[in-house]
């Protein structure tokens, strides 16, 4: 869902190519994480959706590759409030994690949206394929520069950053593309926290703010907060979010197939 793949800025410089691109070492083929997500109605909080995120292996163009598919939903009976229908499906490079293709299919209260990129990096171009309800559709090429991710790329890279390296306010940059254009994002570290999920496992974790693309569910703007895992699978367990027709939590449901041992407390 949108509100699982928002993150990242740059406001310094643009990072080299080698700094961008790293070694993974938070997530394999075989990983499967699945989230609840509860919706504040008035007085009430309602189990409104689920989402899962999945990593397999593949080759693309010769290349060995991890593809990654995400799919997120609203139960039914709530379609009235906000119905999504969201899958995101990325392949990135194994060994640097660059994006190599990207695709959006989406369906947000009432918007639908179908959203392709290739990136070429013999050339330094993006090439786009983009429909949404009621506009032309649109082909493009776009300057491919360094640490620029979709969405979903973006996450999985995102799990391999060192935090240690960072202090208490500093800002992260990345750069995302999205409805074929090109942000400047950031994550904001907040520090480190215990957090409980609803099962009364306890998890040493990451803390952080996105800076958010103002759209069809969010207004912008750090009007998100996440916790990831203080290990080196930096699982996101928790989500909270401000979006356009209320407030979100984003609880971990189910994981399986990680990379490292966990931390739990």
């Amino acid at each position: 869902m949108r509100f699982l793949t928002k993150l990242i800025f740059i406001l310094s410089p643009i990072f080299s190519f080698g700094q961008c691109f790293e070694k993974n070492i938070a997530f394999q083929e075989g990983e499967l994480i699945t989230y609840s997500v509860s919706y504040n109605w008035g007085f009430l909080w309602v189990n409104a959706g689920e989402a899962y995120f999945k990593v397999d292996s593949t080759i693309y163009n010769g290349r060995k590759a991890y593809f990654i598919d995400s799919y997120g939903t609203t139960f039914k009976e709530y379609d009235w409030i906000f119905k999504v229908r969201d899958r995101y499906q990325a392949i990135v490079d194994k060994e640097t994690l660059r994006p190599l293709k990207f695709s959006r299919d989406v369906y947000e209260g009432g918007l639908k949206i179908d959203e392709k990129y290739v990136y070429d990096y013999s050339k330094n171009l993006i090439y786009s394929d983009i429909e949404k309800s009621k506009e032309p559709r649109i082909t493009d090429t776009l300057k491919l520069s360094p640490c620029t991710f979709d969405v979903l790329s973006m996450i999985y890279f995102a799990r391999n950053l060192d935090f240690s390296k960072y202090k208490v306010g500093d800002k992260i940059p990345i750069s995302l593309i999205i409805d074929n254009s090109v942000y400047d994002l950031y994550i904001r570290y907040q520090g480190k926290e215990i957090v409980e999920t609803r099962t009364g496992q306890k998890f040493p974790c990451i803390k952080f703010t996105p800076l958010l693309v103002e759209g069809t569910i969010f207004s912008g703007g750090e009007e998100m907060t996440a916790w990831v895992t203080d290990d080196d699978n930096k699982i996101p367990i928790f989500i909270e979010a401000n979006i356009l027709v209320g407030y979100i939590k984003v609880y971990i449901s189910g994981l399986k197939g990680l990379r490292n041992k966990g931390s739990k407390k």
